[in-house]
């Protein structure tokens, strides 16, 4: 749970963006779209993909593919890559199991299609470091529940419901292969629905901002770890929208600091905490350049 005052910071910036996006829809689908390799590379270097940045883009952008890839991996980031871009195209479409799984099958396409599309079953258990996943004879009716006390959840704030999710169903890790993918493609469905940007799960720093909060989850079943960085991230999205859609450049924010003759480990703080209206980019800081700090 993060306090009011974070609450209420996500949620002027949310009556802005909204304000400013009225008419300007083509634009911000635009945006997306572009983030759509990094978000990809992401979530598949989380999961140990050899893939970089640059390999994801070439594979996206360009068609163009190394000899020396893994065949896999660049199936894996095609059929991401196609999930994320419908996720923009149909921002309405709820949660449901059925999507959940048409998605799983699309996830997996090329790559096992005996396990494409469907819930672990019978003798198939998974482990993830010393974490096993749920009974895959009580798998399918697991996610079942979550789903329902997801969608039913209308009284809690956004950001809660979306963490709980992301928590329970990684712990549930109901599919064969797939699950942190998926997962991290449902934190983004959830945001579109409820008419938030997309944001990035980023791999650096994974080891302090993402996989601690799980083993939290499973001691005391709460998922406030998650809530407090979706946070930061729906922030730092919902920053460079604003500033891409209001200002007149958008200038690395060393060298905003450099022209404003301020401390850059402050503000490199300030960036990071979200007190400021920062946002990465290929992991590089970025700012309006006529950002005035009050």
């Amino acid at each position: 749970m993060v306090n009011k005052t974070t609450r209420t910071r996500i949620e002027t910036l949310a009556a802005q963006y909204r304000a400013l996006a009225k008419g300007r829809e083509t634009v911000l689908h635009d945006i997306a779209v572009a983030e759509i390799p990094e978000m990809v590379y992401n979530s598949n270097a989380i999961e140990n993909s050899t893939l970089t940045l640059k390999d994801t883009e070439d594979i996206l952008l360009r068609d163009i593919v190394r000899k020396d890839r893994d065949i896999r991996e660049v199936f894996e980031a095609k059929n991401l890559s196609k999930i994320m871009a419908s996720l923009l195209d149909e921002p309405s479409r709820p949660l449901t199991i059925p999507s959940i799984l048409e998605w799983h099958k699309t996830l997996l396409t090329g790559i096992n299609d005996a396990w494409a599309g469907r819930f672990r079953c019978g003798k198939e258990w998974v482990r993830v470091g010393s974490h096993i996943g749920a009974n895959p004879d009580f798998v399918a009716s697991l996610v079942e529940e979550a789903v329902a006390t997801y969608n039913a959840g209308s009284d809690e704030w956004f950001l809660d419901r979306i963490a709980w999710f992301h928590a329970e169903f990684e712990i549930i890790h109901p599919f064969c292969d797939g699950n942190g993918r998926l997962g991290r493609l449902l934190i983004n469905q959830q945001l579109l629905h409820l008419g938030y940007p997309p944001i990035i799960v980023k791999n650096k720093g994974k080891h302090n901002d993402y996989y601690p909060f799980f083993d939290n989850y499973v001691a005391t079943g709460k998922a406030d770890g998650f809530t407090g960085r979706f946070s930061l991230l729906v922030m730092e999205s919902l920053h460079k929208r604003i500033a891409t859609l209001t200002s007149r450049r958008i200038i690395p924010l060393n060298t905003w600091i450099k022209n404003a003759k301020l401390n850059p480990s402050a503000i490199l703080n300030k960036a990071k905490r979200q007190t400021i209206p920062a946002f990465r980019v290929h992991e590089k800081w970025m700012i309006a350049s006529d950002y005035e700090l009050a």
